[in-house]
């Protein structure tokens, strides 16, 4: 089941996505007060003509890891630097800010403090029911569905940032900095195993993986989570960049007016203009 969040002049309502059509979930609620009630759709849902598709959630919290080697070759070889042995071990992330989320085909803020701003395609699982101190085994078990993340990146800004040790800060954090869709696959109906990826900027293919090539996995990452902590229906888990995934591998950077389309098998695209740059 495709999963939407979407405006129609009434407010943002839970709908289900299929044939090009929304359908109104006849649930009156959020997202994340839907995953948490069952996610139980009412089989009289009729159409919405005109519906307009939002973030298909307003996630509790966001932890972003960093799952794909090719990414971190790609990224680490530019500075000069090896991928420490550590991060074979231990899937570490960090945690965004959940207020930032806008959807697909709004307009991607350019913030006026970087000159460097970066797209990256992630794939990202929310969780579905309450847990904690999950065993890496039982975790996938925990997995309400999935979605595209693009976490956009201040790359200037990040390797000033990076040095000091605390994580990104401003590289990360401005109003539409995180943009989720379009819409939320229910586990039961997507292959987190091996799902192909791509970004299209301007219809350009600049990279291309799958989720194949991740080394740490969803369940890894969510038991490394909830290890001591309670997690909850809504939260996202992030992958981190694919390979390929971001002009920064590249040393390619968008442009204000660039159409970003990044593509996940079994969920969609999710695509977005770049805006001007803030004064």
């Amino acid at each position: 089941m495709k999963l939407v969040t979407y405006e129609a002049g009434e407010g943002p309502r839970v709908g289900v996505l299929g044939d090009g059509e929304v359908r109104d979930a006849g649930f009156d609620g959020d997202m994340v007060a839907f995953i948490s009630a069952g996610a139980s759709v009412d089989g009289r849902a009729k159409v919405v003509p005109g519906a307009r598709l939002l973030a298909p959630l307003r996630p509790r919290s966001l932890r972003d890891f960093l799952a794909f080697e090719g990414h971190l070759q790609g990224a680490y070889r530019g500075l000069g630097r090896d991928i420490p042995a550590e991060w074979y071990e231990v899937p570490a992330y960090y945690k965004g800010m959940p207020d930032t989320v806008i959807g697909p085909e709004v307009e991607v803020p350019w913030p006026a403090y970087t000159d460097q701003l970066d797209h990256e395609l992630e794939l990202a699982a929310v969780i579905g029911r309450r847990v904690r101190d999950v065993a890496a085994a039982d975790a996938e078990a925990c997995i309400f569905g999935y979605t595209i993340w693009n976490d956009l990146s201040a790359r200037d800004v990040q390797r000033r940032e990076g040095p000091v040790g605390l994580g990104p800060g401003k590289a990360k954090d401005w109003d539409g900095s995180n943009v989720l869709g379009p819409c939320l696959v229910t586990a039961d109906e997507f292959n987190a195993a091996d799902a192909r990826m791509a970004v299209r900027v301007n219809g350009e293919v600049w990279g291309e993986s799958s989720t194949a090539e991740m080394h740490h996995s969803f369940a890894d990452m969510i038991a490394y989570a909830s290890q001591s902590q309670t997690l909850y229906p809504g939260e996202v888990i992030g992958s981190g960049t694919a390979a390929g995934g971001s002009g920064l591998e590249l040393d390619r950077w968008l442009q204000p007016g660039d159409v970003v389309e990044l593509e996940v098998e079994g969920i969609g695209v999710l695509r977005n203009t770049i805006g001007r740059k803030e004064k």
